[in-house]
This record gives structure tokens, sequence and C-alpha cells, in this order.
């Protein structure tokens, strides 16, 4: 009975004993720099989450990163300029994001153009978006906005007050936006909503003859993820104290990309967690120049296609089959070890 509820609840099981480790990380590791890697993977297993949720109607957005940099930018405007609290910048920002992505994408997905079309649309979007806000001068331009406020102190009754003043309150904060992200998508995907998504996802021509309105669910699916990705970029806003339009490359974009497929594009959470943390921490540890990174992460990305298409964590359907060769390969060895 035990065996079975593990085996049926293996994932959640594997993501709730990440999260405790998570957690416990500001307590072993002190340095702000291996924080500051923390956080950044958080960031970026997030947006992996957001790729995913638009691939399961089949829409690849290439220019996810555009959105994070509309949230980011937003909450840094609102901020600096208009002195709204952070607390409220993030939520709207969020909410603008939303609004951007619903225009762009009642757009570009007119006459069900989800395809190729959708993809180009998109990177055209991923390139551009940089060079727009650069050219900007209410946004900084080139120079980017300085000077952006943290989040204002949380009082809690009894006990003293929280100060984003060091990176171990940022961690926790994003931890917190992480969780909140999940649960979000957690329950989409396990409403009605998610449902029509995973029948889309299966087949759109299926889905649509009983009565799935397509446009409106990848709709759906597009403005959800570009809003979640406004909100993480909210905090990265706060987080970084200063934005520079170079942050929102198409390189990032990219990035995103290999985060999913190389966790595993079939895990939603757990695989753009596995995905940035192999990307983020071990250039770190062959202390990898940045100009060596790419090159790292293109042959990476070669080797997983070539030789693990499923991902990471798809090297897990092969435990079992491991672990009954190793047995036959022992036993005859723990019978001669016997006879001797």
């Amino acid at each position: 009975m035990f065996t079975n509820y593990i085996k049926s609840h293996s994932r959640f099981i594997v993501s709730m004993i990440g999260l405790v480790i998570l957690a416990l990380v500001p307590l072993f590791i002190t340095s702000p720099y291996y924080l500051d890697l923390f956080i950044m993977m958080i960031m970026n297993a997030t947006l992996g989450m957001m790729f995913i949720m638009g691939m399961r109607v089949g829409l690849i957005n290439m220019g996810i990163i555009a959105f994070w940099g509309v949230g980011a930018y937003a909450s840094a405007v609102l901020s600096t300029r208009a002195g709204m609290d952070v607390w409220l910048c993030m939520p709207v920002a969020a909410l603008i994001t939303s609004l951007v992505a619903f225009i762009i994408g009642a757009i570009l997905m007119r006459k069900q153009n989800t395809g190729l079309g959708f993809v180009m649309l998109t990177i055209v979007i991923g390139l551009l978006f940089n060079i727009l806000v650069g050219n900007l001068s209410f946004l900084g331009g080139w120079n980017g906005i300085p000077n952006i406020p943290p989040p204002n102190p949380i009082n809690l009754p009894f006990l003293a007050p929280i100060e984003f003043v060091s990176k171990v309150q940022f961690f926790y904060l994003g931890l917190f936006l992480f969780l909140v992200i999940i649960l979000i998508s957690y329950c989409f995907y396990a409403s009605s909503i998610g449902r029509a998504w995973s029948a889309i996802g299966i087949s759109p021509q299926l889905a649509e003859s009983i009565g799935v309105d397509l446009f409106k669910y990848k709709l759906t699916s597009f403005v959800l993820s570009a809003a979640l990705c406004g909100l993480i970029g909210s905090f990265y806003a706060h987080y970084q104290a200063y934005l520079l339009p170079d942050y929102f490359g198409m390189w990032q974009n990219i990035y995103v990309q290999i985060y999913v497929f190389l966790g595993g594009s079939a895990y939603a959470f757990l695989g753009p967690v596995v995905g940035s943390a192999v990307i983020t921490f071990i250039p770190e540890f062959l202390r990898v120049t940045g100009e060596v990174t790419p090159v790292f992460t293109g042959a990476l990305l070669v080797l997983l296609v070539l030789f693990l298409p499923e991902g990471l964590l798809g090297l897990g359907k092969y435990w079992p089959a491991a672990a009954r060769a190793l047995a036959k390969i022992s036993s005859p060895l723990k019978r001669k070890a016997g006879q001797t």
C-alpha cells in the first residue's frame, strides 16, 4: 500500500523534497554570490514553466523574455516615476503584462495562426523588445532605470520587521512567488481550462470537433503565462535595483528553452527547475567564463537532442531496467563469492 502510494505520487513527493531543500539553502550557504545564483535559478525556472504552459496548447513562444521585461519595466517605472508602493507594483505589473499579451495574442492568433507563423512573429518580438526599450527615453533608454527601490519592510506582530536589505530576504521572497506561481499554474491545469489545454495539446482538430474553442483557450494560456512572467519580472526589477535593455536580449529566450528541454518538457514544474539548476551551477563549478558559456550550453543542447530527447528527468524510466541488469550481473558474482 505504502509503495503504491509512493509510486503514484512520486512527482509530488520529489517536488516537496526539492522545495524543502531550497528553503534550507540560506541556512547552509551564506555567500551573497551563491545566493544570487539560487535566486536567478528560481526566476529562470519560473520562465521555463511559463514556456511549458504555452507548449501545452501548441504555442512555441520565442519572445517570452519580452513579457518578463514588460513586467520588470512596468514595476520599475511605477515605483520610481509614480512613487507607487512596491507591493502594489507587483500585481499591477502582472496586470499590465497580461493586457499587453492579450493585445499581442489576439493579433498573432487571428485565423488560428499558431504554427510556424506564430513562432516567427514571437522571434521578432524577442529580437525587438530590448531595441524598443533602449530607444524610449522615458524608460531610461540604453542607460536603463537606476535606483529601483526594494519592497517596503513587512511588519509582523510580535516579530522584528522583515527588511529587504540582503539577498536572504530576496531569496525567500523569490521562493514565495515561485510557490504562488506553481499553485496558480496547478489550479489552472487541474481545472476545466487545463483539461481543454490537454485536449488541444493531444489533437487541436479533435478538440475543436468536441466544442473546444481553440482561439479562446490558446489565448488564455498565452495571457496567463505572460502575466506570471510579468510578476516574476517585477520581482527581478526590485531585486536588481537597476534595469538595462541588454538584460532582455534574444539569448535569454534561447536559454529559457534550454532550461525546459534539458530538464524535461514533460515535467511542467520539476523539469525547468532541474534544467535551470544545471545551466546555472555547472558552468560556475567548471569556472566557465561568460564567453564560453554559450558554447557549453550549445554543445549540451546538441548532446541532449541526440541522446536524451526526454531530458534529464526522462532517465527515470530507465532505472527499473538498469536495476534488473545490475541484479543479473551481481547474482553470478554473489554465487561465486559464496562458493569460495
